[in-house]
């Protein structure tokens, strides 16, 4: 396993599937995270968070594995209110970047294929997720990676 790299970002699982947000601080990442671990629970998916704020990412062979620093693992930072304890897990082999874009949208439609710089050497497919006030952010997800429900 190779050392591990300390990314800024919010790591979770659905079903099988490792997903890290990325975006700068503020963005809406350990939001659109945690709403999304709740309804992919509500649809009966398993799904937990492995890490907020900071993911220790790490190479084992061909996999990108995430798991959380130990003094914040199983904690995601609610901004603004308090810091809560959320159901987790210590470790996911992790699959896509998912990206959080707001508008206005400065393309209409994403670069095809367009891959998120995770570490060096090491690059993920990167989704970005539109976040519109009043949408199900994890409902676009579902549209977007259709896998998730099939996890």
């Amino acid at each position: 396993m190779s050392r591990a790299v300390n990314v800024h970002g919010t790591a979770i699982v659905i079903g099988t599937t490792g997903l890290i947000f990325v975006g700068p601080s503020g963005s809406g990442k350990t939001a659109a995270a945690l709403h999304c671990i709740g309804r992919a629970g509500a649809r009966g998916l398993f799904s937990a968070l492995v890490a907020d704020d900071q993911v220790m990412v790490s190479l084992a062979g061909t996999s990108v594995i995430a798991r959380p620093p130990p003094t914040i693992a199983g904690l995601a930072e609610i901004r603004g209110a308090a810091i809560v304890s959320v159901p987790s897990i210590s470790a996911a082999i992790l699959s896509h970047a998912i990206g959080l874009v707001r508008p206005p949208y400065s393309e209409r439609i994403a670069p095809e294929a367009e891959e998120y710089d995770l570490m060096p050497g090491r690059h993920l497919p990167l989704t970005r997720l539109p976040i519109d006030d009043g949408f199900d952010c994890f409902e676009r997800l579902l549209l977007l990676l259709p896998v998730l429900a099939r996890n």
